[in-house]
């Protein structure tokens, strides 16, 4: 039997060739990512006997527009198809499962499973919980005549729920925990390099051309700081992200912080005279019990703060010991300015202090900027995505995105005072010690 397949462009064949642990192909619209997770599905399955592929959409519709129509004519004299289990045995040995993941529940049914190779097809429509669930079913079949180290392959595009972990894998290239850099490769593709599409519908990429320009930033060019529902959608990393720089000893400097147990994501933030913020250092940690984020929030701080913005939740109090969270910081020494907690009012706020602008050179800038050792607010905040419910608000799911930018929204809501021009605060330095004197005379 001789299957027959169009040639592939460059980026499908380093597509085909990857055996890295974790493979994510595409990064934009038109780059050919289902033909080609299909196509590699299949050429696996007859190289290597015994093996067992599970291949995934998020929904059975999807799935079968975009693969099951397509290899059932493909396949035809090759595999039997068993429409009851949606699966394609080879005669050597190897099958191709097929399945779908409509809600989070969905994934379950594969655990226990093993499958050498898995491909998520549109994996940011996917959950974090999810593809990890998904990762304890990539292992050794057993049933594989020859030697396979199991992988998982990925498609994808920027947006959707899973859009944070995909981002965070290939694209940033965090990683925690025994997480391996060299597990990851991300091929980037875009519609240009996608010759048969070019060739034979070029009104489709003159569509993707036409889009609003932010949505043509990730559907055309794959910016994967930019995705449609992105609630920050002024956040642009070439305006807001910056290098370190030596801080004023003038300006104001502020601590924000949203905590709990799961997380304490704390900040440091100057602000100038001019009321530009600078968010100068990352504390963010999980697990810290308040006595414990007190300490490191203090080990931290070596410069003087003028306040410790905080989420109201920290002045209830507890019915163990009758303290509020509030207390205990305060017993460790931080006295914490309780922040007005208006969501929307507050995000209306924070985008405002985001939206670039032309300096007086001509230069695009924000007034709230961020020190690029920043991580986790660099990666958190423009992932951000609308509320489906209220329009108005951000999502609160994943939750693991939603700490550092509440911390930035309570130091925007704590109304900050701006840095006085330098002469101004040395005569007011003066003015204090003054004031301090006549009080440590009159103690006397």
């Amino acid at each position: 039997m001789i299957l027959k397949i169009q040639k592939p462009y460059p980026k499908q064949v380093r597509f085909f060739e990857s055996r890295t642990r974790y493979t994510a192909y595409g990064g934009a619209r038109g780059g050919g990512k289902s033909w080609a997770a299909r196509t590699k599905a299949v050429l696996l399955a007859l190289n290597y006997a015994g093996l067992q592929i599970l291949l995934l959409r998020r929904t059975l519709p999807e799935l079968r527009e975009n693969h099951v129509n397509f290899l059932q004519k493909q396949l035809a004299d090759a595999a039997h198809y068993k429409e009851t289990t949606k699966e394609f045995l080879f005669p050597n040995g190897s099958r191709l499962k097929l399945g779908y993941c409509d809600n989070e529940r969905d994934v379950l049914q594969y655990q226990g499973q093993a499958y050498d190779v898995i491909f998520m097809e549109e994996a940011t429509q996917f959950t974090e919980f999810q593809f990890q669930t998904l990762t304890e079913s990539s292992r050794a079949s057993g049933m594989c005549k020859q030697p396979f180290e199991p992988r998982m392959y990925f498609t994808c595009n920027p947006g959707g729920v899973g859009h944070t972990w995909v981002k965070r894998l290939f694209i940033d290239r965090l990683y925690r925990g025994s997480e391996r850099p060299e597990d990851y490769t991300f091929i980037q593709s875009l519609v240009y390099e996608n010759k048969f599409l070019m060739e034979h519908s070029p009104e489709y990429v003159r569509t993707l051309e036409n889009l609003p320009e932010e949505r043509k930033k990730a559907m055309l060019y794959g910016d994967w700081d930019v995705f449609d529902g992105q609630y920050f959608s002024e956040f642009k990393r070439d305006v807001h992200v910056i290098r370190p720089f030596a801080v004023p000893a003038h300006w104001r400097r502020y601590v924000a912080m949203d905590y709990g147990l799961d997380m304490l994501a704390c900040y440091w933030i100057a602000l100038s005279e001019q009321e530009d913020a600078y968010v100068y250092k990352e504390l963010y940690e999980s697990n810290l019990v308040v006595t414990e984020a007190a300490k490191r929030i203090t080990e931290m701080t070596t410069e003087q703060v003028y306040a410790y913005y905080a989420p109201p939740d920290l002045w209830n109090r507890h019915s163990d010991t009758g303290k509020s969270t509030a207390e205990i910081f305060c017993d460790c020494g931080i006295m914490l300015v309780k922040a007005q907690n208006d969501r929307v009012q507050g995000w209306y706020n924070l985008h405002e202090w985001l939206r670039p602008y032309e300096d007086e050179q001509g230069k695009t800038t924000a007034h709230l900027r961020i020190f690029d050792n920043c991580r986790n607010l660099i990666r958190t905040l423009p992932a951000l995505q609308y509320d489906e419910k209220n329009p108005n608000d951000c999502a609160r799911e994943p939750h693991e995105l939603t700490h550092a930018p509440d911390a930035i929204r309570y130091f925007i809501a704590g109304r900050p005072l701006p840095a006085e021009p330098a002469a101004q605060e040395k005569q007011h330095s003066a003015a204090w010690d003054d004031q301090v004197d006549e009080i440590v005379a009159f103690g006397r």
